[in-house]
């Protein structure tokens, strides 16, 4: 059964347990094994939690097959910096990476911008017809507007379908 890594800002929730039991679930469903985060509990022994986790995550990270990632607004108009971090380095391992989030109009229809393209702070917003950062959308083996839909699309790809 291949073991899929659920990078997401999903954990910062409230319902993060749940949240992962859910996705964990659809995993399931579809003949992957669902790898989250908040799996791994923080020893109380642990001298620099923060550390702990990191190397938890990278861990898992290494032991997946595969990575789904929800690459959804966090906090503004971007992903989860920490996702993004999870996302170069499953490529970087070699680890196909398959995304998802609801906006999928190109990133220059989501960000509000000026008539030469840049955004309220005078940044240009790229206009390459892609939904997310280019380091990130030519770099997934695909991507979904649903959670359950990723899962799914991702089993197949796994699959060879």
């Amino acid at each position: 059964m291949p073991s899929v890594y659920l990078a997401g800002f999903d954990v910062f929730h409230p319902d993060a347990l749940a949240r992962g039991a859910y996705l964990k679930q659809l995993c399931a469903e579809h003949g992957l094994r669902g790898l989250y985060p908040l799996d791994a509990q923080v020893p109380a022994t642990a001298a620099q939690p923060a550390h702990w986790i990191c190397d938890a995550n990278l861990q898992a990270l290494r032991s997946a097959d595969a990575v789904l990632a929800n690459l959804g607004c966090f906090r503004g108009a971007e992903p989860d910096s920490g996702t993004v971090f999870e996302v170069g380095f499953a490529c970087a391992l070699g680890k196909p990476v398959w995304a998802y989030f609801p906006e999928q109009q190109p990133l220059i229809e989501q960000i509000p911008h000026d008539s030469q393209g840049r955004c309220v702070d005078g940044f240009q917003v790229e206009d390459f017809g892609l939904p997310r950062n280019l380091m990130l959308a030519c770099s997934w083996v695909g991507a979904s507007s649903s959670a359950e839909q990723a899962v799914a699309a991702l089993a197949g790809w796994l699959r060879g379908a």
